[in-house]
């Protein structure tokens, strides 16, 4: 399970529409699920195998069908007959709690019931790479952690992976294995969590605080208003008594 994090219009977005197939690239190299994605070929052989749930809640369902009918719909897409559909319908929705609303309209949901849903959607052809872009932004505590579970259930299966974008760091620390960063549309580090939160730490201080650091002590750096900063450090070149996120 890996976490994609960075600031705002960095690209995160982007990179996980290349991911997905959502978008052709135009120059350079990306390897999905064992295959180039320049590849038209390898694109229609491995899109099947991955689920996208794009920013914003319910944006990949039909507000105007039911949680039945969104269901149907993307289950009859990847062509299961009506025994294996009814099957999947139940188990996911009797897991997210939405069994007893399969008959009510999915734009008369909660925003919280509308991402179930939309995971439920992603979920219904049991795909090998799931992608979810800020999956959990919105979302109060208790259905956040519930939606996190829903993620630690399906990446149980040995070959079911997540790629997940969030600026909730929290929901990163509890989910991921590795955690990639973008910093001016360059991938900075992509390491496993636990070595990376003893690495590094979070600055938040003045600019003239952050320009006092060592070269090579902040690794990225933005504004956060009033003339502070808010940087990415490496806690081994930073002083002493510094309070580190």
């Amino acid at each position: 399970l890996v976490g994609l994090i960075g600031p705002d219009g960095v690209g995160n977005s982007s990179l996980l529409s290349l991911v997905t197939g959502a978008h052709a690239m135009q120059t350079g190299e990306l390897i999905v699920l064992g295959g180039d994605m320049r590849s038209k070929a390898h694109r229609n052989r491995i899109c099947p195998r991955i689920a996208y749930m794009p920013q914003g809640l319910g944006k990949n369902l039909y507000f105007t069908l039911t949680v039945e009918e969104n269901l149907q719909f993307f289950a009859r897409l990847f062509g299961h007959d009506a025994a294996e559909r009814r099957r999947r319908i139940d188990r996911l929705t009797r897991s997210t709690g939405l069994y007893p609303f399969l008959n009510r309209p999915a734009g008369k949901l909660s925003g919280g019931m509308k991402q179930k849903l939309g995971l439920c959607c992603a979920l219904i052809h049991d795909p090998d790479l799931l992608v979810l872009d800020e999956a959990t932004a919105g979302l109060d505590p208790i259905v956040r952690d519930e939606v996190l579970e829903i993620f630690n259930e399906f990446t149980r299966e040995e070959d079911h992976s997540i790629l997940i974008s969030s600026h909730i760091l929290s929901d990163l620390e509890k989910l991921c294995d590795y955690i990639a960063f973008l910093h001016q549309e360059r991938l900075r580090f992509c390491d496993e969590k636990d070595r990376l939160l003893e690495e590094y730490g979070i600055f938040v201080g003045t600019a003239d605080q952050a320009d006092s650091l060592q070269d090579g002590a902040v690794v990225a750096r933005e504004s956060s208003g009033f003339g502070g900063v808010r940087c990415l450090v490496k806690r081994d070149l930073v002083p002493a008594g510094w309070e580190l996120e």
